[in-house]
């Protein structure tokens, strides 16, 4: 049986879960193998924006599950950020090491430009943006492009630095100060993201305990730090959540903030880049009762989707930076209205990106404006 005949028995699956979604959409091309969901959630504030990510899901209702989850929480990223997108989001089943073709892009690009301007994407997890110059070939839908083909570049530059900003005002709340130096950090994943952020912490003055499968990684944040005069200890598997650290950092997978992990934890916070890091809701709630403060991810990660929106006004990396700072401002204003209401982080988060939603579906943005800029006109 194959992923599409698959597809045709979680039929009921989908209509149960497309409620809050607007649009979904099951991609197949026999010719370059790709199979692929794309999932549009709410294009109240403007067209759907998020980034589409491969991997080997082990059955199709694991990837609708992955992309519905990330699609909504792109809804709230974008509200957050103050962008005037919506939330949408991509995955691609397959390994991403073996699978991957110029083809496969071309014919995912070639999806994408079929919903006429209602979804832009760009890489994330499992992807690069080389990928996606062999998309931008049939769509013009497609941001977080190398400098070279006019886009932003690397994404997870202010990705990395919106964490900073997080784990600044996150201080700023615990420790009364928003200084860096002289706390220890927890960093899950030493990817794109997580290893720029730790290398920043090093240079901040911070000790850190670290955590990746990718041995190399490991040891090149330990080389750097020994540069930088700071102490790097590495551990593994579920010894992050255990580790006598300040601040865990979560910059790997989602769901990681559950039930069992947070028995173990011992920081004080938790400010990192993963999407999703809590299994739901209710785990908000317990670690409130622990006291533990909890960073909202969607805020603060939203450094790379502040960067590759820009791209769509005409890319300015000195504006880029000035909004992404926000993620600051915007984490201290969740912060006070949480402890005002009684209410977890998370809840005040939610409220904050609902009611911009709320205050703004009747009012237009650059892209429902009738003249298009050229760039928006399909091929």
């Amino acid at each position: 049986m194959n992923m599409i005949e698959q597809s045709l028995q979680t039929t009921d699956t989908v209509i149960e879960k497309m409620h809050e979604h607007e649009q979904i959409v099951f991609c197949n091309d026999t010719k370059s193998g790709l199979k692929a969901i794309i999932a549009l959630h709410n294009t109240t504030l403007g067209p759907a924006l998020g980034g589409c990510r491969m991997r080997p899901y082990r059955s199709m209702d694991e990837a609708l599950e992955d992309v519905l989850r990330l699609s909504k929480g792109m809804t709230y990223k974008c509200a957050a950020a103050d962008v005037d997108f919506g939330g949408g989001k991509a995955v691609i089943i397959g390994d991403p090491a073996k699978d991957k073709t110029p083809a496969m892009f071309r014919a995912f690009g070639q999806f994408v430009d079929s919903l006429g301007g209602r979804f832009y994407t760009g890489t994330d997890m499992g992807t690069s943006m080389d990928d996606f110059i062999h998309a931008q070939k049939e769509t013009n839908c497609i941001v977080g492009i190398p400098e070279a083909y006019g886009g932003g570049g690397d994404s997870s530059i202010p990705t990395a630095l919106g964490v900073i900003y997080g784990l600044k005002a996150t201080n700023k709340v615990v420790f009364g100060t928003d200084d860096l130096s002289g706390k220890t950090y927890t960093i899950q994943g030493l990817g794109k993201v997580g290893y720029k952020v730790a290398e920043q912490l090093l240079e901040a003055g911070a000790d850190l305990y670290v955590s990746d499968i990718n041995e190399e990684a490991v040891l090149s944040i330990q080389e750097r730090a020994k540069q930088l005069g700071g102490i790097v200890r590495r551990i593994s598997g579920d010894e992050v959540y255990s580790a006598n650290a300040d601040v865990f950092v979560p910059c790997a997978f989602g769901g990681i903030i559950n039930d069992e992990t947070i028995e173990q934890l011992k920081v004080k916070a938790v400010v990192g880049s993963a999407n999703n890091q809590l299994l739901s809701e209710k785990h908000g709630e317990a670690l409130k009762q622990k006291e533990i403060i909890y960073a909202p991810d969607y805020i603060v990660n939203a450094g790379g989707l502040i960067q590759v929106a820009d791209e769509l006004y005409g890319y300015n990396k000195e504006r880029v930076l000035a909004k992404t700072y926000s993620i600051y401002t915007s984490l201290l204003e969740v912060y006070k209205q949480a402890e005002l209401d009684d209410i977890t982080t998370i809840q005040a988060a939610n409220r904050f990106c609902e009611k911009r939603m709320e205050d703004r579906k009747n009012q237009n943005s650059f892209f429902t404006h009738t003249k298009r800029p050229k760039w928006a006109i399909r091929k």
